[in-house]
Formats: C-alpha cells, structure tokens, sequence
C-alpha cells in the first residue's frame, strides 16, 4: 500500500510529530509548572483581587510560595507530600495484582480463549470487546491483542491490516470504555478529587464515578468499529496484496491442555469470589456496609476497598493459572511478576513526584481557586449552554492528546484547571470527568506521539511491508471522526436522559440531595 506523502493529512501528522517531539518530558512540564506556580505566586500575591472565594466568602488572597518559611515549609513536607499523592498508591496496589495476572499468563489465555471460540460472522465484535476489555490489564491490548486480531482475521481468510485495525480502535479509540473497573478508574478519581477539593476541601469522589457510563460506551465503541471495519476499512483493503515474508507472520497458537485447565479452574476461582464478595455485601448486617446499611455510600468500607479488591480479583487466579500451567514453579516467581509490574511503573513514580509537587503548590498558593472563579465567571458572561462548555472540553481534550499521550499526566494538568471551574459554573466533577475521558481516548489512534503508534506499523508491516505511519494513519483516521463524534453525542443524550455516570455521581455540583 502506497500513501501520497503530500497529502493534507500526511504533511499535517508529520507538523504533529514535529511539534510534539519538541515538548519536554511529562516529569519535565511538571517541575516547569511548579517553577511557573512559585514565581506567579511570588508576583500575584502583591495584588488585591476582588474576586470571592466561596470556601471563606472573602476575596481570594493568593500566597507567595518563594518566602523564606513557605520553603522551609516546602522541603520540610517534600516526602509527606510525595508519599500522601493519592494516585500513587492506588495505582501501585491495584497494578501489583493485575501485574500478576498479566505475568502468569492468565489474562492472555482468557482473551485467547475469547478469541478462540469466536464464529467468524461475529469476529470483528468480539475483537473489539476483548481490546476493551483488556484495558483491565494496562499493556495487554497493545502486546497481545492487536497482533493477535491480525493473526485470526487472517486465519480465517479476511485482512489482517483490518483485524489489527479493529483491535487497535477498540484497544486505544476505546480506551476509557470498559465493562470491568480497571486501575485507570481510581487513578483519574484521585486527580479529579484533588482538583474538585481546589473549592471544596471536603467533597468525595467515588472511583467508580463513570462505571455506568464507561459500561454503556463499550456498546457504542464496539457498534462503530464492528460497522467500519467490516464496511468501510476491510473493502478499502481487498486490492492490498498480503506481501511480508510467511516466515515473520505470526502463527495462532492454541492453549495446550495444561494451559486450558488452568484458566478454567482460575476463573472458576475469579467467579466465586466475585460471588462470595456478593454474598457478603447482601445481608443489611454486613461490615462492608455503611452505619446506615447503605453500600454505595462514601462511609461504606466496600468502597473504600475498590482497589484492594481489584488487587485480589487479580491476584487470586494469576496465581492459580501461572502454579497450573507451569509458568510458576515457586513463590518466588509470583514475587517476580509483582516486580515486573512495578518495574513497569518505575516511570510514572518518577512523574508523580513532580506531579506531587505541582498540585500540592498550585493548591496552597491559591492560583488554582483564582483561576476557577475568574475562568467561570469568564464563562458565565459568555452565557454558553453547559453542553456547548463539555463538547468544548471533549474537543479540547482531544486535540491535546495529539501533543501528550499520557493519560494521567494530562488530566494531572488539566484537571486542577477545569474540574474547579466547572463546578463554579454547576457542573459536577464527575461529569467534566467523563468528557475528559471521551476527549482523551478518542484521537490516540491517530498520533505517532502515542507510544505505541509504532509498534501498530510494525505489526502491520509484518503483513503489508509498505506500510507506514500514513497508511495506518489513513486506516484509523474514519475511527477517530467517528468516534469522536458520535461518542459525543451519546454523552450528550445520555446526560439528556439523565442516567447516572457512576456509582455517587452527579451531573451538577453541588449534587442534590
């Protein structure tokens, strides 16, 4: 497959790279903020602002960070401030029993055997379901999944380019759509909390906040690439000869019998904890209940407890299936998937130290509160509709994705900008939540800033050995408009309709009730 090098959208991916290639290391934007914090605080604090804190009912009073005792006070909580990050905690529980189950093999089995089964009229459906639902398992979609679709689709005679295509959209298009809670909930919870406490110290977010919209957006997300791939992508791809050396495609291999008894007896175990945790949270008298007998409610130790038991729903049979089918042959190898999985966080404890840093500065110099309520009230002149406002995160969020691929790193930035100022304007932290979602996930499949945009043209050069950053570019580019639109307006209809987003959510701030 050839692709016209001077085409509008090859010159314009290729001024994308440029300029994203330009920008520093998250870790690196992040200590740059902090300088910027302490230096604007130093220069804002020497100005009266009319402007009314609604914490204190008194005009916002911005600290200057650069005195002697607010850095004596800085270094003195360095380690506090670092150590108390919320999302680092969370994200190193929860990835310490997923990192398990990804190490030993149980969850690669569970999406073979998914795969497997699969008649081929319903192929392209159930592609995409598994790519959502490996987001449960962090890197799983992109190392397994997305070569693996491409090995069925052309096992069963259709494109490989449009098995991985498929795969791909579900796998990154859909990356915040999923059925099952994963760690990422908690993790952009714990961001989305910290920026909402910017104006109101003592509100609560429940990690859970966009389950049910998530829930219901892994129906949209299949719906469109199931219709893409099979009636614009595949027919685009019937004249793309199947060219690479038979010797580097990849073969299906099925489970062996050990493999398969393992993953059925470890998820027989998924299953009946998964019911033993019911059966414990049915009785009024429960102790994972709140004082009141609610279960949903912040006081209840259910939801204090999401990640500690995502780590055991993953912990429990990882460690069955890998002692089973022989991937575990002592403790010790278990001990060793919990390293690889925390060495694969070594990056992000390093981004959240500066992130750490910045957040707790951009909070006590008031900067964040200033900027609220003067964003809002620059809002409320503009008179726009609450709709318009979230289409205009979602379209913003997007474009920026192009530029930083981390999703954590930029709602680390951007939340503690817009979640505050929204609230001012009504609309709850949850709701600018889950338009930051939609936005992010949306436009990954079309930036070679993503880091794995170039291991997607690797896998399809193993196929077609033209390809390029253009020809996955022109592949995925239907996916993301689509997506982007559509997922939208389902945002939109699903507020209309006024369902919830997610357990203890809202769509107004303060909540009612």
């Amino acid at each position: 497959m050839t692709v016209n090098q001077s085409s509008w959208a090859t010159r314009a991916l290729d001024k994308v790279e440029r300029i994203g290639n330009k920008l520093p290391d998250p870790a690196i934007i992040f200590f740059v903020c902090l300088l910027v914090v302490w230096g604007l605080s130093a220069a804002l604090s020497q100005v009266s602002f009319d402007t009314i804190d609604p914490r204190t009912g008194e005009a916002v009073v911005v600290n200057n960070l650069l005195t002697g005792d607010s850095l004596a006070d800085f270094l003195s909580r360095m380690v506090k401030i670092f150590t108390g990050f919320a999302p680092l905690g969370v994200v190193l529980v929860a990835m310490l029993g997923v990192g398990v189950a990804e190490h030993s093999g149980f969850i690669s089995a569970g999406l073979k055997r998914m795969l497997d089964w699969t008649p081929k009229a319903l192929l392209t459906p159930v592609v995409v379901l598994v790519a959502i639902v490996s987001h449960t398992a962090t890197d799983a979609g992109y190392v397994l999944v997305i070569p693996l679709a491409g090995v069925i689709f052309y096992a069963m005679g259709r494109h490989p380019l449009a098995g991985i295509a498929a795969a791909f959209a579900g796998v990154s298009g859909g990356f915040c759509a999923n059925f099952i809670p994963s760690a990422i909930d908690p993790l952009l919870q714990s961001f989305t909390q910290s920026a909402a406490q910017i104006i109101d110290p003592d509100i609560q977010i429940n990690p859970l906040n966009n389950w049910f919209f998530n829930s219901a957006s892994s129906l949209v997300i299949i719906s469109i690439a199931w219709y893409l791939t099979d009636k614009v992508i595949e027919p685009r791809l019937k004249d793309v000869e199947v060219d690479g050396d038979p010797a580097d495609i990849p073969k299906f291999e099925e489970l062996n019998p050990k493999q398969t008894k393992a993953l059925r007896v470890a998820t027989i175990v998924m299953l009946l904890g998964i019911a033993a945790l019911i059966a414990i949270l049915v009785p009024d008298s429960s102790p994972m209940r709140a004082p009141d007998g609610q279960l949903t409610s912040f006081a209840a130790p259910v939801m204090q407890s999401i990640v500690p038991l995502i780590f055991l729903l993953f912990l429990l049979p990882g460690v069955i299936y890998g002692f089973m089918s022989g991937a575990y042959s002592t403790s010790k190898d278990m001990i060793d998937s919990m390293t690889k999985a925390m060495q694969g966080m070594s990056y992000y404890i390093v981004m959240a130290f500066f992130c750490a840093l910045f957040i707790d500065a951009f909070g006590k110099s008031n900067l964040g509160a200033l900027l609220a309520i003067e964003g809002a009230q620059f809002l409320k002149v503009l008179q726009l509709p609450s709709m318009v406002t979230i289409v205009g995160l979602i379209f913003l969020t997007a474009f920026v994705n192009l530029f930083v691929g981390s999703s954590s790193a930029k709602w680390a930035l951007l939340g503690p900008i817009f979640v505050p100022m929204l609230m001012q304007l009504g609309i709850s932290p949850d709701l600018t939540q889950a338009a930051y979602r939609l936005g992010d996930s949306s436009s990954n499949i079309v930036t070679p800033l993503m880091p794995y945009f170039p291991l997607v043209v690797v896998y399809c050069q193993r196929y077609v050995t033209s390809t390029g950053i253009g020809t996955l570019l022109s592949l995925m580019l239907p996916f993301t408009v689509t997506i982007l639109i559509i997922w939208t307006a389902f945002l939109l209809l699903y507020w209309g309709l006024g369902l919830p987003l997610g357990l203890q959510s809202s769509y107004v701030y303060p909540a009612a009730g």
